[in-house]
C-alpha cells in the first residue's frame, strides 16, 4: 500500500507541476513579449506566420493547439491592433488566410531574439540529455492530452501532425524568424542536472 500511495503522491505532484509550469511559463512569456507590445499568444501567431507564410485560421488553431473560437478571438484582437489581416482567396471566397502586416513583422523581428533568449534561459539548468528526455516525455503527455480532446483521432496521426515533430522546424525558425547570423547569448549547460 505504501508504494501505491507514493505513486499517487507522485501523480498528484506531476499534475500540479504541469499546471504550475504552464501558468508560470505563460506569465513569464507575457513579460518578455510585453516589452514589444505583444502577448505570448500574439507572439506565437506571428512566429507561425513568419516561419511559414500566410496560414489558414484552422491551421493556426491546430499548430497552436487552440480551439477555433479561441483563435478567432486572438486574431480579432490582432487585426484591431494592426498586427495581422485576413485575406480572402480570389478564386475560392470561402478560403481565408491570415497574413502579417508590416507592424506585425516589425514587432516579431524585435521580439524574436528576446523570445529565443528566454527559451535558452529556461532550459539552461538542464543538461542536453535531460532536455531531450524532458522533450520526449512532454511530447508523450501532449499526445495523450490531444487524444483526450480529440478521441476520434488516431494517436499515430497526432504524432505525425505534431508541430514539434517537424524536422525542418528549427531551420525554418533560424531562416525566417531570427535575425541573420543571430547567436544566443545564453549558453546551455553541458552536464548540469537538477533533481
Amino acid at each position: 500500500m505504501a508504494a501505491n500511495s507514493e505513486q499517487e503522491r507522485t501523480v498528484l505532484r506531476l499534475w500540479l507541476l504541469f499546471r504550475r509550469v504552464g501558468d508560470s511559463l505563460g506569465l513569464a512569456q507575457d513579460l518578455v513579449c510585453g516589452k514589444y507590445g505583444l502577448t505570448s499568444q500574439q507572439f506565437a501567431v506571428l512566429v507561425c506566420i513568419k516561419s511559414r507564410g500566410p496560414l489558414k485560421q484552422a491551421d493556426l488553431a491546430r499548430m497552436l493547439q487552440r480551439s477555433r473560437n479561441s483563435m478567432t478571438f486572438i486574431l480579432d484582437r490582432m487585426i484591431k491592433a494592426g498586427l495581422v489581416r485576413r485575406k480572402r482567396n480570389r478564386k475560392d471566397r470561402r478560403a481565408v488566410s491570415v497574413t502579417m502586416t508590416d507592424k506585425g513583422n516589425d514587432a516579431i523581428e524585435m521580439a524574436a531574439p528576446a523570445g529565443w533568449e528566454f527559451i535558452h534561459e529556461v532550459v539552461s539548468p538542464l543538461s542536453y540529455q535531460d532536455q531531450r528526455a524532458l522533450a520526449d516525455m512532454l511530447e508523450t503527455v501532449n499526445c495523450v492530452l490531444i487524444g483526450r480532446v480529440n478521441p476520434e483521432t488516431d494517436m499515430a496521426d497526432i504524432i505525425k501532425k505534431s508541430l514539434t515533430a517537424d524536422p525542418d522546424l528549427y531551420k525554418r525558425m533560424v531562416k525566417n524568424v531570427l535575425p541573420p547570423a543571430y547567436q544566443p547569448k545564453c549558453k546551455v549547460a553541458e552536464t548540469k542536472t537538477i533533481r
